[in-house]
């Protein structure tokens, strides 16, 4: 994610392509991880979860350098869709990995802790990744490979966990599928898909934000690792909190605090002012929906299709994170960055009402 964030500074202002352009190849990329997905989480509810995890972290770190071998907007594509495939796991089987571990009462526990753990590792590769990319990417792209390689020795090592597949199952395509048949999943995913959308904003957009008001990589980096750090001090007693009321309750809430972190993006003054404290607004809304999402996914999710669920959230996380910057890069030509922010703020506070009139309906639908 270190890499990722620079990704989009690296593609529009160094080699000078079309912000659209590359929206549409981070979509695609996202597309692709997405439709992999939920068959990835379907067969891991069948074969177990480390020999996928294993492949992911080892793929990923052949594909990933390769974006120094892009020139233009063909082999972007090409480099996009191959990163999507080898990422398409990680995601679902990780996260259905974790739920089967976890008590039921300690799962929002449990996946905060994750988070958090993820979140130290940002905010420890993202500050100091931002210098790394201003004295080149090619070092950036060495350090970030060999991570993956390391990730994928400890799954190898010490993963030893797995599910073991049922007496009785049914198709394969009918488990993959089955989470679309699901009512109570389709509304949740209808409302919830602003959550990673609004991820993808502050990941990839963001920077490009403060890039062309005059922000540098250094900087931006400092501020996206203060979120993390944010993240990672109180995402755990957040969540234990939360627990008690079930992941639902505070999703709304979530919604419009991300809502203002947008506003702030678009109505303070000041560049560096305005990613600093829309930032820090955003991190609040973070602590509550990084573990309420998937706690909400695992609670409506059968036990035995645990992994095609969170598959199935998978794909809706990435096209909605996928498409940020394809969404931000057509309102700004229209309406510039501040009418960008706002307009999303809009739908984050649409998206807070809904959540909140159909909390007692997805209680009602959920599994225990």
């Amino acid at each position: 994610m270190s890499l990722v964030t620079f990704l989009g500074i690296y593609f529009v202002n160094r080699l000078k392509m079309d912000v659209a352009a590359v929206g549409i190849a981070f979509l695609c990329e996202s597309m692709m991880r997405g439709l992999a997905a939920p068959a990835f989480g379907a067969l891991s509810d069948r074969i177990g979860r480390r020999a996928l995890l294993v492949g992911a972290a080892v793929g990923t770190a052949l594909v990933l350098p390769c974006f120094l071998l892009v020139q233009g907007p063909a082999s972007l594509l090409v480099w996009s869709l191959a990163m999507g495939i080898t990422g398409a796991a990680n995601m679902p089987v990780a996260t259905a990995l974790l739920v089967d571990l976890a008590p039921p009462e300690r799962r929002q526990s449990v996946l905060a802790l994750n988070y958090t753990t993820m979140s130290v590792a940002y905010t420890i590769a993202v500050m100091p990744a931002g210098y790394i990319a201003e004295k080149g990417y090619g070092l950036l792209a060495a350090i970030s490979c060999a991570g993956y390689v390391v990730v994928a020795l400890l799954y190898g090592v010490f993963l030893r966990t797995s599910v073991k597949p049922g007496a009785e199952r049914s198709g394969f395509v009918r488990d993959t599928v089955f989470v679309f048949r699901d009512r109570a999943f389709l509304l949740f995913a209808a409302l919830a898909f602003v959550f990673p959308l609004s991820m993808g904003l502050v990941v990839t957009v963001s920077p490009i934000f403060g890039a062309d008001l005059g922000l540098g990589e250094g900087y931006i980096g400092l501020v996206l690792g203060g979120n993390s750090i944010i993240v990672a001090a109180l995402a755990l007693p957040v969540a234990a909190r939360m627990e008690v009321g079930g992941p639902f309750r505070l999703l709304g809430l979530a919604a419009i605090l991300v809502a203002l972190a947008f506003v702030a993006y678009g109505t303070l003054p000041h560049a560096a002012t305005a990613l600093l404290v829309g930032t820090i607004v955003f991190s609040f809304g973070e602590l509550i929906f990084s573990s309420a999402v998937p706690a909400s996914v695992a609670r409506l999710a059968p036990p035995e299709r645990r992994g095609a669920y969170q598959g199935g959230w998978a794909l809706v996380a990435s096209f909605s994170m996928g498409s940020a910057l394809v969404l931000s890069g057509f309102l700004q030509e229209r309406v510039g960055w501040q009418g960008a922010w706002l307009a999303c703020a809009a739908t984050l506070v649409l998206a807070a009402a809904a959540l909140t009139a159909a909390r007692r309906r997805l209680l009602e639908r959920a599994q225990h």
